[in-house]
């Protein structure tokens, strides 16, 4: 790991890795196998949103789990282990103008890039609650699909109103004994087929123009103080766990003006590929997939994205 020394002088790599996590280092590794001397900035969130996730179950290899923290470490020393560049430090600024792309670095330091693989990630929103962000990993969670198994025959709260809050509570419904589904208004945001699939579901109590005062509990989620917004009358539900499904936002700003995206800012890539719209410019992860949202999938498209680089850097005789 280097601690970036700031100077003046302009930088040129062939391979640049933006963010690290699931594909930011797994797309390091095969760069770095191949042989393409990849420089990595790691973010503002060194490791990505694993670093805030306690238990991961479902990455294969790891039998008897391993906790999130530790495995971007070893994600990490992986990629180092071939040759990886890993820093610290924020890409702040692009240029994707010329066929030499330029980024800065904590709006310092200029680097040129031959190819950029961008593996910035997603944030989940929050509803901003002290409490929640306590609790977040002890009961805290913004991903059914990865903890939802964890709260098996217990009961749970989510919140939200959208199709990701409606598909998220069918899930949790089929593991947990019951779900309390709050939603802000007086109906759903999500698709009526979605909508419907909830109202159908018999352990889903809804409750509508209902929001979120307090998680109740000190080291684990122990209920959720629960108030009608029309009324103010107060609830609380007896609850072991509390799912917050009210959106991602992919960590993309930089990149406006520049590449394609989608209204929330996901980055659009050629289908089946990590293409962006910019020749040697190239997306992975969670910044380009509002789907799947999986460690798993995310280090998938990191192995694309460097496959295609490298590509890219045969085909324009820089490699």
């Amino acid at each position: 790991m280097e601690q970036e020394n700031q100077n003046e002088q302009v930088e040129h790599v062939k391979c640049l890795i933006i963010g690290s996590g699931p594909a930011g280092y797994t797309a390091a590794i095969y760069a770095a196998r191949a042989d393409m001397s990849p420089v990595m900035y790691q973010g503002l969130q060194p490791g990505g949103q694993l670093t805030i996730t306690n238990d991961v179950e479902n990455y294969p290899g790891y039998p008897d789990g391993i906790n999130g923290p530790q495995m971007m470490i070893d994600f990490q020393k992986q990629a180092e282990r071939f040759g990886t560049n890993v820093r610290f430090g924020l890409i702040t600024k692009v240029d994707f103008t010329g066929p030499v792309h330029k980024v800065w670095v904590d709006d310092k330091k200029e680097i040129t890039a031959d190819s950029v693989i961008i593996s910035t990630g997603a944030s989940a929103k929050w509803l901003g609650l002290e409490s929640e962000q306590r609790l977040n990993g002890f009961g805290v969670s913004a991903c059914a699909v990865c903890d939802g198994f964890f709260y098996k025959g217990q009961d749970v709260a989510i919140v939200g109103g959208g199709d990701t809050a409606a598909e998220e509570a069918t899930y949790l419904s089929k593991l947990c004994n019951k779900v309390y589904m709050l939603v802000r208004r007086d109906e759903f945001r999500a698709s009526n087929i979605m909508a419907q699939r909830v109202m159908e579901t018999e352990n889903i109590e809804i409750l509508y123009n209902h929001e979120v005062k307090e998680v109740l509990g000190e080291k684990a989620v122990e209920g959720v103080l629960a108030f009608n917004n029309q009324t103010g009358e107060e609830r609380t539900l007896d609850v072991t766990g509390f799912f917050v499904a009210i959106g991602h936002k992919p960590n993309t700003d930089i990149f406006k003006g520049w590449l394609d995206m989608d209204n929330t800012g996901y980055l659009i890539i050629n289908p089946g590929t990590s293409k962006t719209k910019i020749p040697g410019v190239f997306a992975s992860g969670d910044a380009a997939d509002k789907v799947y949202r999986q460690a798993v999938t995310a280090a998938g498209t990191g192995c694309m994205a460097a496959l295609d680089a490298e590509r890219y850097l045969t085909e324009i005789g820089k490699h």
